[in-house]
């Protein structure tokens, strides 16, 4: 019953570590497809024809900052903002007083102001785009967000990490202090200290082992339910952030498994008798 309650202590605990490493994992991929789903719009002068817009939309897409380039006709400009806004502004304006557009969507890493405000900068001096527009204010608004989040799962991760170590040595310790008459008697009859610990070692190595496997199963089930019930989550967890997170619980598992064993063993071999009835 205590290799049980110990496993499913573990388990428990590797579950909710886990959680955790997984959501550090998609926070990083919403900050990346936040970031990336901004875009710079480059409004084209009204004497740029259509194949000289088009001929800048192929310059545009092989520069480094640019994810995905998209010409917009004056036509299609018309159409959008006819749908979005329910009426027809040619009716009353009398011409279609929209221009031309490019619109660019950026790479995460440009994604900041400063970068965009240099791009700007740079993209006006081609004389067929007349205007560069984007959101400034909500750039600023997700990159801090996205550090606020970052440093709040971080922060949640070492605690997490602390909690799961302390949980864990309490189960092994109580596990292990049930047999700390048997430990004396084998230093007794002169048995090494790496003797006796090799049988308590090798227990916590399965413990950690079916605990890990349970851990990363439930997890799945979880990650499934996302996928069949969320299916943007698809985007966001992918197989590196499984795979990562398997590792992480893996690694987690054993190391706490291994260390707390060791701790808790070496600190009853070192006590003497009178201490051990003490305790």
């Amino acid at each position: 019953m205590q290799v049980v309650t110990l496993c499913i202590s573990t388990t428990m605990v590797l579950i909710l570590l886990g959680l955790v490493v997984l959501s550090v994992l998609t926070a990083r991929n919403l900050s990346t497809y936040v970031r990336e789903n901004m875009a710079m719009n480059l409004v084209l002068g009204d004497t740029v024809t259509v194949a000289d817009g088009q001929s800048l939309v192929r310059e545009l897409q092989g520069r480094p900052f640019a994810k995905a380039v998209k010409y917009i006709s004056q036509d299609e400009a018309l159409r959008l903002m006819t749908a979005e806004m329910g009426a027809n502004p040619v009716e009353f304006a009398g011409v279609n007083p929209f221009y031309a557009e490019i619109e660019v969507q950026m790479r995460a890493d440009y994604a900041n102001t400063d970068s965009l405000r240099i791009l700007s900068e740079q993209l006006k001096r081609d004389s067929r785009v007349d205007d560069v527009a984007y959101l400034a204010d909500q750039i600023d608004d997700v990159n801090r967000n996205v550090q606020r989040i970052s440093i709040i799962l971080l922060v949640l991760s070492v605690l997490l990490i602390f909690v799961c170590y302390s949980l864990i040595s309490n189960s092994v310790r109580l596990g292990i202090y049930s047999r700390r008459f048997t430990i004396h008697t084998m230093k007794l009859v002169g048995a090494r200290w790496s003797l006796i610990r090799r049988p308590f070692l090798r227990r916590s190595i399965g413990i950690g082992l079916v605990a890990s496997l349970l851990a990363c199963l439930l997890l799945g089930v979880i990650v499934y339910s996302l996928y069949r019930y969320q299916p943007g989550a698809a985007e966001l967890i992918g197989r590196n952030e499984l795979v990562v997170t398997a590792m992480a619980v893996f690694v987690a598992g054993f190391t706490i498994m291994l260390l707390c064993t060791l701790l808790s063993v070496n600190k009853f071999l070192r006590m003497t008798a009178g201490e051990l009835y003490q305790n």
